[in-house]
């Protein structure tokens, strides 16, 4: 198959994305597809079809390393001419021309859904969820009021405004509502960290979520073909499971299936299968969870494109229940693939 591989973009979690591409097209290139790696805002410029850029530049090996810091989304502007459409140039051709494009995006246009709103108008195939369910998970506020309707344990939160912002008092979790990755998100102690911790959230969305810390172990839960993956547990070295834990090898203890009796990993399970479905997500997914000292589970929020990188969750888990990195890309092209079968 000729598949795009579509990564980076004006994301912040644009490196996290370019490292999830350059492992998938490795993988896919592995089974035998004709694999082109593609920057969603830089496209390419000397090349306007699939075979054309194939033959320039889709026969290589790729590797990404994710810096420490997140990116200077501003400095990329610059430096291609203060150029900010999100859509770089050919990519929409490109695509066209192809088989299937692999979304290895994460955060931004990629994941909120509105690149799949735009490939659904121009008929471009591609991976993963569609747009509506990328939205629901996406938005943590719309996610969370749908699950705490439904009676899916989820921390308490407020919305920060000029009247709501003070409705939860320190400890509390700081996020900006429409991103992921972690980035941006600060644990505030004590009332006065709160202030700062929103100051810094505002640089990544205007819309903050303040939620109530939950103290407890952390786990996730991949989700393939709708059925739940090995259960993990995450342990960070130092702090929280934040963008360096995350993503710097050796920073995140990860055990992989967790040590936990039967009862709760039955739980997480059904609970990630129960939010996978209510936003109607489809092919693959991540579920996040807070398990408290009672053992009371707590949903955090749902990944509709969970990460591919080296360190990733959802390829260990996978690996856990026998299925190779290579194998979980392929069932990621075969299952999205059955989405536009008649």
């Amino acid at each position: 198959m000729k598949i795009v591989v579509l990564a980076g973009g004006l994301s912040d979690e644009r490196d996290v994305s370019l490292s999830s591409g350059a492992k998938i097209a490795n993988a896919l290139m592995a089974k035998g597809h004709q694999v082109l790696l593609m920057d969603l805002y830089l496209g390419i410029s000397d090349a306007s079809d699939f075979d054309s850029a194939y033959s320039k530049y889709g026969q290589n090996t790729y590797h990404y390393d994710i810096p420490d810091l997140t990116p200077d989304l501003k400095e990329l502007i610059i430096k291609n001419k203060g150029r900010e459409s999100e859509i770089g140039i050919n990519v929409v051709p490109i695509c066209q021309t192809s088989d299937l494009v692999f979304l290895a995006l994460h955060g931004g246009i990629g994941e909120n859904g509105k690149l799949q709103a735009f490939f659904d108008l121009h008929y471009i195939k591609y991976t993963g969820s569609d747009y509506k369910s990328s939205l629901l998970a996406m938005d943590k506020i719309v996610s969370k009021t749908l699950m705490a309707s439904n009676h899916i344990v989820t921390p308490k939160w407020t919305v920060c405004d000029s009247v709501s912002q003070n409705r939860l008092s320190a400890p509390a979790v700081v996020k900006p509502n429409d991103n992921g990755s972690s980035i941006g998100v600060k644990i505030a102690e004590k009332e006065t960290d709160l202030k700062e911790a929103i100051q810094e959230a505002r640089l990544y969305s205007e819309s903050i979520l303040i939620e109530e810390k939950i103290e407890g172990r952390e786990f996730s839960v991949g989700i393939l073909n709708r059925s739940a993956l090995p259960v993990i547990e995450l342990i960070p070295k130092q702090g929280f499971y934040d963008y360096q834990n995350k993503y710097q090898v050796g920073a995140t203890e990860e055990i992989t299936p967790a040590v936990i009796d039967d009862k709760l990993k039955d739980s997480l399970q059904e609970l990630a299968l129960d939010v996978f479905k209510l936003l109607q997500l489809s092919v693959y997914a991540r579920i996040d969870f807070i398990v408290d000292a009672n053992n009371r589970i707590y949903c955090i929020e749902a990944n509709s494109l969970p990460g591919m990188t080296p360190t990733s969750l959802l390829p260990q888990e996978a690996l856990a229940n026998g299925i190779s990195y290579e194998n979980l890309c392929q069932q990621i092209v075969d299952l999205s693939l059955k989405k536009y079968k008649g």
